[in-house]
């Protein structure tokens, strides 16, 4: 069987600038994590497309967060507008299922760090009206809405806005790179499904990018979902696809219903992954493997695509 994908991260509008964040890469064919000619074998394909931002200057090159951003969104939508036979820009998950069901692939747009916004929740509903659907409050660096899993620190009062603001227009609030003090002054006041949307089992490996068990069982309970992560740095050594099976199934022992867990690859944004797995193209090694290790044909297919179009349809 040949499950489709629902991918919540990855950093390709990012890869296709180039290093000196300039450039006009291909997503139909190029050399990386996710091209649309590979997507297009899968039984289906959404993926949410991160507009990556931060104040770091070494990873800005010269230009402004700002720049950065409009470069990013702009090499998304001119790119899903060349290739309008295949993939097209998505507002709900009705039509992300309408594009499944004719063959299309769907592009979820989601921003990753706020400094391209200057941190104002007064722009999200802008944000929202263009079409993203999921926002992370930072990066790896402290900023004034809150603390990173690099740096620590907690939410801060306009931290607290931003959330609030995000969840009343529907916008699901990403806590992947977010400090475990930020992460529970969240659950403290949200009334809407929280989303890793790239995160990894600290209990199968120790780093601070992953979720203990506490917080994954935290955002099961608030209906949302965490993302496995094929970074190898977060999946841990020996890296292969039995250890990023192990970060699914030891949630899976957490959440026996297995609908809290998906897929967040991180495809374009990191240096190595599991042996066994070199891109989008590898997912559906990873749904055999994961078959192999016992889940039901149910289970993968809530993982790869049910339980990510559950937790954005907005009611």
């Amino acid at each position: 069987m040949n499950f489709p994908v629902f991918d919540f991260h990855c950093d390709t509008a990012l890869a296709l600038l180039g290093n000196d964040r300039n450039q006009a890469g291909s997503l139909r064919k190029n050399n990386g994590h996710i091209d649309l000619e590979r997507a297009a074998k899968l039984g289906g394909y959404a993926q949410c497309f991160a507009c990556f931002t931060t104040d770091i200057p070494e990873l800005l090159r010269g230009i402004s967060p700002v720049l950065l951003f409009e470069r990013e969104l702009a090499t998304i939508q001119r790119e899903v507008d060349k290739n309008s036979d295949l993939i097209s820009i998505v507002y709900s998950m009705e039509e992300v299922e309408e594009n499944r069901a004719s063959g299309k692939m769907s592009a979820i747009l989601t921003l990753e760090g706020t400094a391209s916004i200057d941190y104002n929740p007064a722009l999200l509903e802008d944000l929202w009206a263009i079409g993203f659907r999921v926002s992370s409050l930072g990066w790896n660096e402290k900023n004034p809405l809150t603390g990173s899993n690099v740096t620590g620190g907690g939410l801060t009062d306009l931290g607290r806005e931003y959330v609030k603001e995000a969840q009343r227009l529907g916008m699901r609030v990403d806590v992947s790179h977010i400090s475990d003090e930020g992460f529970w002054d969240i659950m403290k006041i949200t009334d809407a499904p929280i989303l890793a949307t790239h995160s990894n089992s600290r209990a199968v490996h120790s780093h601070s990018r992953n979720l203990t068990d506490d917080m994954f069982r935290a955002i099961c309970e608030t209906g949302g979902v965490a993302g496995y992560n094929t970074c190898r740095e977060f999946t841990g050594e020996p890296s292969d696809l039995d250890t990023a099976c192990d970060h699914i199934l030891h949630f899976m022992e957490l959440d026996p219903s297995g609908k809290h867990i998906a897929l967040g690859g991180d495809l374009d944004g990191v240096d190595a992954m599991p042996d066994g797995f070199e891109g989008v193209q590898s997912y559906p090694a990873l749904a055999l493997r994961l078959l192999s290790r016992g889940l039901t044909r149910e289970n993968v297919m809530d993982i790869f695509w049910n339980n990510a179009v559950r937790c954005l349809t907005v009611r």
